[in-house]
């Protein structure tokens, strides 16, 4: 008692030793909720951040593509078709550094080699960069009504990412094909979701014959090859159908031969749990089938299901983008990522003008992404692994 007296005499109360801190990180581990674990597993998985991030700008794009885009998509510049990207400049042809970016006028010289017009800076036209300027009128979400864009120029005009062959800016197309590919991804995965439970849930809790009957069907599904199919079914699409209707249409594809993984992994999952001392009791209770499976199933690996949908959310960008690409899935006017790469799909388009290729950045962007982040989750849902 004396030497426990002496100890607490030396100022270890105010200054916590070794001990006391780790008593204390002890006591703040195991008091945590399981969000909290899942959430300091997940930030120190770096990628799965830096992927959080990306999706975040991403979802800023979908928000405000109106806003942030420096033209309307539809807008035609006939003095600058198929123009290349123009460059931002902060320093002057004299040497001067300029703090606001310009990008300077451009005209077309004959080349006498090629007898074909080439875009060269006119150094004599410079036009800086304005933010919050006004341009072509839209409204922001279907309701506020303003020509208030992020960025732009007074005069001139500003292709960032170049334009296509009708003069249009990409960079604003690819803005407005971000908010498109990435709905469809998300419309699609919530199909995919309820059909992946349903069907996976009836097949993993009542089993017998009902999960004879659904594994054979999910076996005739994933026995065709994915491509052709898609293909096969997004060209029985009527020519005559509007833009809207298409859009549905691709989706509700994509989401029919996506749902067979998620429901194969419920099942397995609720044949491991059907059997559980809780579940029973449930039964005992008098649990109705659909409140066992909604209430008390699934809730127990809803993280693994999270999980599956983010690392399978790149296959709808890609199925989508593969199939407007080759002209079978979106048309205009609708503007997809796939609708902007289908310009690029020669090699004469590819060598003359490569810009037309950049919208694939963001496809590769978003993919690898949502591969991150599904990393993340995946390594958090567990958050007592060592």
């Amino acid at each position: 008692m004396a030497d426990l007296g002496g100890l607490s005499g030396t100022g270890t109360a105010s200054q916590p030793g070794l001990r006391g801190l780790q008593t204390e990180k002890e006591l703040k581990y195991y008091t945590a909720t399981q969000a909290q674990l899942i959430w300091w597993r997940f930030k120190k998985h770096r990628l799965a951040l830096l992927g959080t991030s990306i999706l975040a700008i991403f979802l800023i794009i979908v928000l405000f593509a109106n806003f942030i885009s420096p033209m309307d998509p539809f807008t035609r510049n006939s003095n600058y078709i198929f123009g290349p990207p123009q460059k931002l400049h902060f320093i002057d042809e004299e040497g001067t550094f300029h703090l606001r970016p310009f990008v300077y006028g451009v005209t077309n010289e004959l080349d006498p080699e090629t007898f074909q017009f080439n875009t060269v800076e006119d150094t004599s036209q410079a036009y800086p960069v304005q933010f919050f300027i006004k341009g072509d009128p839209y409204k922001l979400w279907g309701i506020i009504r303003t020509d208030i864009h992020l960025f732009g120029v007074e005069d001139g005009f500003l292709h960032l990412l170049g334009t296509d062959k009708l003069g249009r800016d990409l960079l604003s197309r690819a803005f407005f094909a971000t908010r498109t590919s990435l709905t469809i991804g998300v419309i699609g995965m919530l199909f995919t979701f309820f059909l992946g439970l349903i069907i996976g849930g009836i097949s993993g809790f009542f089993g017998g014959r009902v999960d004879d009957i659904t594994q054979r069907l999910i076996e005739f599904t994933r026995s065709i090859p994915d491509l052709p199919l898609l293909m096969a079914l997004a060209a029985s699409l009527p020519k005559e159908w509007s833009p809207l209707r298409v859009y549905f249409s691709i989706t509700f594809i994509l989401a029919l031969l996506g749902w067979t993984n998620l429901a194969r992994r419920v099942r397995s999952k609720l044949l491991s749990l059907r059997e559980a001392d809780f579940i029973i009791a449930a039964k005992i209770a008098g649990s109705s089938d659909a409140r066992i499976i909604m209430r008390h199933m699934l809730p127990s690996f809803m993280s693994y299901i999270i999980v599956d949908l983010s690392i399978s959310f790149p296959y709808m960008i890609i199925a989508e983008t593969s199939l407007s690409f080759i002209g079978l899935g979106l048309r205009p006017p609708v503007i997809s990522w796939g609708v902007l790469l289908n310009e690029s799909q020669n090699i004469k388009a590819i060598s003359q003008h490569p810009w037309l290729f950049s919208p694939v950045v963001f496809v590769i962007l978003a993919v690898l992404a949502f591969n991150f982040v599904g990393d993340g989750i995946r390594d958090a849902a567990d958050p007592y692994a060592t």
